[in-house]
């Protein structure tokens, strides 16, 4: 982490004045996971901030393929038991048994289900929600699977957590929040997501039209949209390149894709990669782009947008708050407008430089340090009443 902020200095003093000496997090997934996303680097940058203004935290989450159940990272202890379902059984018995310890505060992170706190633990508690999941369920499960997700959300859920402090990254996300699962809006605060102070402008722009794509690859990304962006603008932009970088289980599906579109020389799967060289990317393309169904803010748009690269994505909850359309990027709100707003900037060099330096301008401030001194806060406020 990068120097003392004030922000992270008040986190020990928020967390004394409070009594938080001990926090837990509740996670689905850990950042080790080979599907973990933006909400696992959420809840590991928090835990991080915490520990280093010491606070004891423990995480728990489910089994990580090929790591250990236990692990240190960056001054907090992470707890990884059981299998993507009975986490949710398995990692409530454990805090009731206190194993890992007692805490004096929690954080949940309700990810499509929640652990359903409000039931059993005691305590100052906070609940972060990224987004609604809704139809998402469809996407990745059986129909009757998904339709169990579907109750246990948008039906079960909201009941149990009518009286919970809610979090969510942005105020389009808190109002899904409040539309779908009709939760109070005097409860639901939205904490915009931080950026890591290593995306920054540098580097050098690649010398071909280059379009990126970083995240997950799972259904609700649409990645199959951008692909066909870049078949379609390539007979007038012969050199345009596409790189994606992340992991997923969709990896299969979309290699076979690009394949049958005779696309292997333009469209480059990066896998998992550094951190440094994801600064590289983000510096080297031209735009990033986002055909996401659901995002409750858009974490890969605004670290591009730090490295003073713009956006184009879809015109969704969480995108309309990180993207200013026509400012500091273009938004769409079908498959035909992305595919010309990508080939728009990609042709129009002091449009996407201009966009690009709105897109620095809007993502300054934006810290971890503050994201974790307002979610610690929101457990403080309850531990002061």
């Amino acid at each position: 982490m990068s120097e003392t902020t004030p922000d992270r200095q008040k986190l020990g003093d928020v967390a004394a004045a409070a009594g938080l000496r001990r926090m837990h997090v509740l996670a689905w997934r850990d950042l080790d996971d080979i599907e973990a996303g933006g909400s696992e680097v959420h809840a590991a940058e928090i835990a991080s901030r915490w520990a280093a203004a010491g606070i004891d935290v423990v995480m728990r989450t489910s089994h990580a393929q090929g790591h250990p159940s236990r692990i240190q990272r960056d001054g907090y202890r992470v707890i990884r038991r059981r299998g993507r379902h009975v986490v949710f059984l398995d990692a409530p018995l454990q805090e009731l048994c206190r194993v890992g310890g007692r805490r004096d505060g929690l954080l949940e992170v309700w990810n499509g289900l929640p652990f359903f706190t409000p039931l059993w633990a005691r305590g100052p508690r906070t609940t972060f929600i990224h987004h609604v999941h809704g139809d998402m369920w469809r996407q990745v499960m059986s129909p009757r699977l998904a339709r169990l997700g579907e109750v246990l959300e948008l039906r079960v859920a909201p009941r149990v957590y009518q009286r919970s402090r809610i979090l969510t990254p942005s105020p389009s996300s808190r109002e899904q929040i409040i539309r779908r699962l009709g939760l109070s809006p005097d409860r639901i605060t939205a904490v915009p997501n931080g950026i890591d102070p290593r995306f920054c402008p540098g580097g050098t722009r690649s010398t071909d039209p280059k379009v990126l794509v970083v995240g997950r690859l799972v259904p609700h990304k649409r990645l199959e949209w951008i692909i066909a962006a870049v078949v379609g603008i390539r007979p007038r932009l012969p050199d345009v390149q596409l790189v994606i970088v992340g992991e997923g289980y969709e990896r299969g599906a979309l290699t076979r894709l690009v394949h049958d579109q005779q696309a292997d020389a333009f469209v480059h799967f990066e896998g998992r990669v550094s951190p440094e060289a994801l600064v590289d990317h983000y510096r080297s393309a031209w735009l990033v782009a986002s055909a996401s169904s659901h995002e409750g803010w858009g974490m890969t748009l605004t670290e591009a947008a730090a490295c003073g690269t713009p956006a184009v994505a879809t015109r969704i909850d969480g995108h309309v708050d990180v993207v200013q359309d026509q400012h500091s990027g273009l938004l769409a709100d079908n498959q035909h407008e992305l595919t010309a707003a990508i080939e728009h900037v990609l042709t129009h060099g002091d449009l996407r430089r201009a966009l690009g330096a709105a897109a620095q301008t809007q993502a300054d401030g934006l810290t971890w340090d503050r994201t974790a001194l307002e979610v610690l806060q929101s457990v403080a406020d309850q531990c002061l009443r």
